[in-house]
C-alpha cells in the first residue's frame, strides 16, 4: 500500500476573534508567521509538491509568505467548513493516494515529531484514519472523542451537541488527522451540512468511517500545550512565549549566557556561538548569526545580521541586515542600517549612524557621525560631527575615503567625492572636491575678529543699532 504523505493545511479563514485586518495565519509568533510554522512542520513529513495550503481570505498575501518553500495551494473562495475546504481540492488531491494528513494553519506549536508519530501510527495500523487527541483538565469548548467498546474512536461530538455524559469526557479532538486517502475520498461525499451553521465538518468523517465498518484510532498526545490553536491575541502571546522560552533554554544549554532571560527575545532561526553574553532586554531577530565570545548589550536590537567572533555591541544599539567582522565594536546608541559592513577591529561609537557603507579594519567613528553610501578605508579616523552628504535630491552618491585618512570634527563631505590615502581634513571643513593622497584639505571661511565689538554693543542705548 502506498503510504506517501500528502499534507493539507487549512488556512482560508479570517479569524474574526483576532480583531485584525490581517488574516489570522499572517500574525507572528516566535519570529515567523503562523502559516510558516505549520508549513515547515508539514515539510518534515511530506515533499513540498505534496504539501497543500488551503487559502481564502488574503490569499495572495498568505501564498507570498510560503511560496518559496515550493508548496502548492487550493483556493477556497467561499468558506463553508473544514470538510468543504478539503473537498474543493479533490481534483488536485485524490490522484495522489497514500496518506492524507490534515490540520489547521493556526497551530504553530505542532512538533514535527508529533506529525511523524501520527503518520507512523497510521502506517502500522489497519485503521481507516487516526486522529490526534489530548486530555484536558477543562475540555470546555472542544469536541469530545467518543470511543467504542474496542477503544477505537467512534465519533467526535461538539460542545453544543453533547449530552451531559459526553461532555464529562476530558479527551478532546485537537483537529489533526491522518486518513487513508482512498477511503477518505470514497466516503467524503457523505459529509452533509446538517448543522445550524450549514457547514461541512471534517469531524463527521470519524462517524462516517465507523458506520461504514472501518476503525478509527485516536493517538493521544502527551503534551497538550503543543496543540494550542490561536484564536485571539492572548493565545498568540502565549504561543510566542513558548517559542521564546524554548529558544533561550536551548541557547543557554549550548553555552550562551543570557542575562535575565525572561526579558530577552531571540527568534527561532538565530544562531549564537559559545561564550557569547546577551544582556537584558536584547532582541536577536530574523536570521541573525552571532559568533563566539561576543557581547550584545542591554536593550540592543540585532536583526538579520552577521556578527563574527569577539564582536561587542554596547547597549541600546540597532543593527539591521549588516555585518560586523571579528573584534568590531558598535554602540552605545549606534545604528547600523542595511548593507553596512564593519571591518575587523573597527569601531562605531555613540550616536553614529551607518547606512550602506563599509568601514575598513580598525577604522573609527566614535561620536556623533553619519556615514551613508560610503567606503571608509582601514585605519581611518572619523571626527565627531562628521557627515557624508550622500543625497542630492535625486540620487544617492558615494563617498570614498582611503586608508589612514584623518577626518576632523564637524567635516561635511559632499558626495560624490574621494579622499586619497593618508590625507588630513581640517575640522569644520566642507569638502566638495577630490583630495589627493597625503594632502591637507581646508574648506572653511577665514576667521574674522573685531576687537571690542561685543563691549560696544552692550553699551549702546536700547533701540539703537
Amino acid at each position: 500500500m502506498d503510504t506517501r504523505v500528502t499534507a493539507v493545511i487549512l488556512a482560508a479563514g479570517l479569524g474574526t476573534r483576532m480583531k485584525s485586518r490581517r488574516a489570522k495565519v499572517l500574525h507572528e509568533a516566535g519570529g515567523k508567521t503562523l502559516i510558516e510554522h505549520t508549513v515547515d512542520a508539514a515539510l518534515s513529513i511530506a515533499a513540498p509538491e505534496r504539501v497543500f495550503v488551503v487559502v481564502g481570505h488574503q490569499a495572495d498575501q498568505v501564498q507570498s509568505v510560503v511560496a518559496s518553500r515550493g508548496v502548492r495551494f487550493i483556493q477556497q473562495d467561499e468558506q463553508r467548513g473544514t470538510g468543504h475546504a478539503v473537498m474543493i481540492g479533490r481534483e488536485q488531491l485524490a490522484a495522489l493516494g497514500g496518506l492524507l494528513v490534515i490540520y489547521y494553519g493556526d497551530c504553530p506549536l505542532i512538533p514535527p515529531a508529533l506529525l511523524q508519530a501520527l503518520v507512523d501510527h497510521q502506517r502500522n495500523s489497519d485503521a481507516a484514519a487516526t486522529l490526534v487527541s489530548a486530555e484536558f483538565p477543562d475540555p470546555t469548548g472542544y469536541g469530545r472523542v467518543i470511543r467504542d467498546s474496542g477503544g477505537h474512536a467512534h465519533a467526535v461530538v461538539e460542545q453544543k451537541a453533547g449530552t451531559p455524559e459526553q461532555l464529562a469526557i476530558r479527551e478532546i479532538n485537537v483537529g489533526i488527522y491522518c486518513f487513508r486517502a482512498d477511503l477518505f475520498w470514497k466516503h467524503v461525499d457523505k459529509i452533509q451540512p446538517n448543522n445550524p451553521a450549514r457547514e461541512y465538518y471534517l469531524t463527521d468523517m470519524i462517524e462516517i468511517l465507523s458506520h461504514a465498518g472501518h476503525t478509527v484510532d485516536a493517538y493521544r498526545a502527551t503534551n497538550p500545550a503543543d496543540l494550542l490553536g490561536i484564536n485571539n491575541r492572548i493565545e498568540l502571546a502565549a504561543a510566542d512565549r513558548v517559542f521564546r522560552e524554548r529558544k533561550i533554554r536551548a541557547l543557554m544549554l549550548g553555552g550562551v549566557t543570557v542575562e535575565k532571560p525572561e526579558t530577552v527575545t531571540v527568534d527561532n532561526a538565530v544562531e549564537i556561538g559559545t561564550d557569547t553574553v546577551i544582556g537584558p532586554f536584547a532582541q536577536i531577530l530574523g536570521n541573525t548569526r552571532i559568533g563566539e565570545g561576543c557581547r550584545i548589550g542591554a536593550c540592543s536590537i540585532v536583526r538579520n545580521s552577521e556578527l563574527a567572533d569577539g564582536v561587542e555591541v554596547a547597549p541600546f544599539t540597532m543593527i539591521d541586515a549588516s555585518r560586523m567582522a571579528a573584534g568590531a565594536h558598535a554602540g552605545p546608541y549606534s545604528r547600523l542600517r542595511p548593507e553596512s559592513e564593519i571591518g575587523p577591529g573597527a569601531r562605531v561609537g555613540n550616536f553614529v549612524e551607518v547606512k550602506k557603507s563599509q568601514l575598513g579594519a580598525n577604522a573609527k567613528a566614535n561620536h556623533l557621525a553619519y556615514l551613508g553610501d560610503s567606503s571608509v578605508g582601514a585605519g581611518v579616523n572619523i571626527g565627531a560631527g562628521t557627515i557624508t552628504c550622500n543625497y542630492d535630491g535625486r540620487t544617492k552618491n558615494r563617498t570614498r575615503i582611503g586608508k589612514d585618512v584623518f577626518v576632523g570634527s564637524n567635516s561635511t563631505l559632499v558626495a560624490p567625492v574621494e579622499i586619497g590615502e593618508g590625507a588630513y581634513l581640517a575640522a569644520g571643513s566642507v569638502i566638495t572636491e577630490p583630495v589627493p593622497p597625503d594632502a591637507l584639505a581646508l574648506g572653511r571661511a577665514r576667521q574674522v575678529i573685531k576687537e571690542g565689538w561685543a563691549r560696544e554693543r552692550r553699551e549702546k542705548p536700547a533701540g539703537t543699532r
